[in-house]
């Protein structure tokens, strides 16, 4: 029975992996098919025989091996004469005889003989590019899970690359291990993906493009050493920009850097130099061409996959976007504490090594929801609570709606993806407690789900850290003289609570981060509320109306004096 269960379980496991990874490994289907029909016809177009090339053969050469004939090939204008299927053309330790190497010639340059042989190479090396793939852009080392979009511009991209270099090599104007480079769009694709996707998925791509360069220059480090080069820099350069125009001195540094990469390959693999000059002006365009056009791709694609690129989250950082504007005119009480969430929020993930800006972002718009109706949050109400005048049941309902419409803005707004998630999962399934509490003395039946948040946890670091950064930044503002030490402790009983409430199982948070977290916001906390030096002549706002009443008299006094002597 036991293991009848485990079986079941089992099965409901692999059935579940598969579902929730369908799309990946349609996609990988597909860039596999795709890849194999390019290598295909690369295969068709070289002149290979048993995936050994044409020039590794010579008239008089003692031959290394046998090769015999896999088909029929009837005389042509070209080779005005047949080969037999299974005739042997060259024979191991026998010279090669002009009449056996024209049959060669014929058998690589021949459009209708495919070497099979060569294609089950291609075949295999793809399985096993697959399998780094699979690693590269695991979550395990990505730190998030992909999504479709990205996998597919992915896919895209590395097949512009290999089809690129499958296509050049073929001219006779790109066709040394030099010259090659110059017309393959590997950093364009990698500045691009660094600025849309993060330098983590551009990296995985830089190592991808390294096999593909290698498998389609017929196995020729030079150009993949150098691809593998470029795309790294390309990296380097571009991860911190924050400013669209800085892809400008990207493109000129790439330039640079295209060129000495260049030159330092030509002096190591003893390259020809009567032709460098062209081959390191070239590349050196190819640098800096890649950073301008990628300057003017950015923009177009992250609008139109909606990606959280670096560009578009400076964008949503504005506080003068009209959506920030209303909320501080509407719900001034929020707008200063997203403001404060955001701040700790940035400084949190900055200190983990998560996204900052990211967490900036989702700080600010993590209460849009709001804004329809703002003075039922107290951080909005100056006089009455409107809470006083409805059932608990009605205001925890309010209370929760905030999540749903933050949502809906979100999407109307066309906000990215990941800073929607931030909104949805800021509260997670959390128990609404004061009114779950409030409505407890009323009927002790009540059951806790009415008063939770229809959310999920948090799935991702950054999400974890703004729910964390929005408790913590509320509930200290509850806080009798807030200390360095009260404000460490407090911090510290709020963070276990949603730790153990199981609200950042998913976020794949550790411990170690969570006491990183933790000694930022009290920093961050400390200063905000730090003591202030008390003057002499100071006056206390609070005091009773018996001595407001003699102030004002005094001042009364002194006026009618001063007046007297005056005339």
């Amino acid at each position: 029975m036991t293991k009848t269960k485990n079986n079941v379980k089992k099965d409901i496991w692999s059935f579940s992996f598969i579902k929730e990874n369908l799309s990946s490994f349609i996609i990988l289907s597909v860039w596999f098919l795709l890849s194999l029909l390019v290598a295909f016809f690369d295969v068709a177009a070289s002149e290979t025989v048993l995936s050994f090339s044409l020039s590794d053969y010579e008239v008089g050469q003692v031959s290394d091996r046998t090769i015999t004939a896999e088909k029929y090939l009837p005389a042509d204008e070209l080779f005005p004469f047949a080969v037999m299927k299974d005739e042997v053309i060259i024979k191991k330790g026998f010279p090669i005889s002009e009449q056996s190497y024209e049959k060669l010639r014929k058998l690589a340059e021949t459009p209708s003989y495919i070497d099979m042989r060569a294609f089950a190479n291609a075949v295999l090396y793809f399985i096993l590019l697959g399998a780094l793939v699979i690693f590269l852009y695991s979550p395990f080392l990505l730190k998030y899970k992909q999504k479709p979009k990205e996998q597919v511009f992915l896919l895209i991209s590395f097949l512009i690359v290999f089809l690129s270099v499958s296509v050049t090599k073929h001219f006779s104007v790109f066709n040394s291990s030099f010259s090659l480079p110059i017309f393959v769009p590997a950093s364009f694709l990698t500045i691009l993906i660094t600025v849309i996707f993060g330098h983590i998925a551009a990296v995985g791509f830089s190592f991808i493009t390294f096999f593909a360069v290698f498998f389609a220059s017929s196995y020729d480090m030079i150009p993949a050493i150098f691809e593998l080069c470029i795309c790294l820099s390309a990296i380097r350069v571009v991860r911190k920009i924050d400013r669209r125009f800085d892809m400008v001195f990207a493109a000129l540094a790439l330039s640079l850097l295209n060129a000495v990469f260049m030159l330092t390959l030509n002096i190591i693999f003893n390259g020809d130099l009567s032709d460098v000059v062209f081959v390191i002006a070239g590349v050196a365009f190819n640098g800096f061409i890649s950073g301008i056009f990628a300057l003017g791709f950015v923009t177009p694609l992250e609008t139109l996959m909606n990606t959280a690129s670096i560009f578009r989250l400076m964008d949503l950082s504005d506080l003068n976007s009209p959506l920030m504007k209303r909320l501080l005119l509407v719900a001034p009480g929020t707008y200063n504490h997203s403001l404060m969430v955001a701040t700790l929020a940035e400084s949190a993930c900055s200190d983990i090594g998560a996204n900052p800006l990211l967490a900036r972002v989702g700080g600010y718009y993590h209460d849009i929801g709001k804004l329809d109706q703002p003075e039922y949050f107290v951080e909005n109400q100056t006089g009455d609570n409107k809470h006083d005048e409805i059932n608990p049941r009605l205001s925890a309902s309010v209370i929760k709606s905030h999540v749903r419409k933050g949502v809906e803005k979100a999407h109307q707004l066309r906000l990215p993806d990941e800073v929607i998630d931030i909104i949805a999962e800021h509260h997670g399934n959390s128990l609404i407690s004061y009114f779950y509490n409030e409505a407890k003395k009323h009927d002790e039946q009540v059951s806790p789900e009415e008063f939770s948040y229809s959310g999920n946890p948090p799935l991702s670091r950054e999400s974890a850290v703004v729910m964390l950064a929005d408790t913590v930044e509320a509930a200290c503002r509850t806080l009798d003289k807030p200390s360095s030490s009260r404000l460490k402790k407090f911090i510290h009983q709020l963070v276990t609570a949603k730790y153990e409430h199981g609200q950042l199982d998913k976020s794949t948070l550790t411990f170690k981060d969570l006491n990183v977290i933790e000694s930022s916001f009290v920093t961050i906390l400390a200063g905000y509320y730090h003591s202030r030096i008390e003057y002499p002549d100071q006056k206390d706002p609070d005091e009773n109306q018996e001595t407001g009443a003699k102030t004002e008299a005094a001042e009364v006094t002194a006026e009618k004096d001063e007046g007297e002597n005056a005339k």
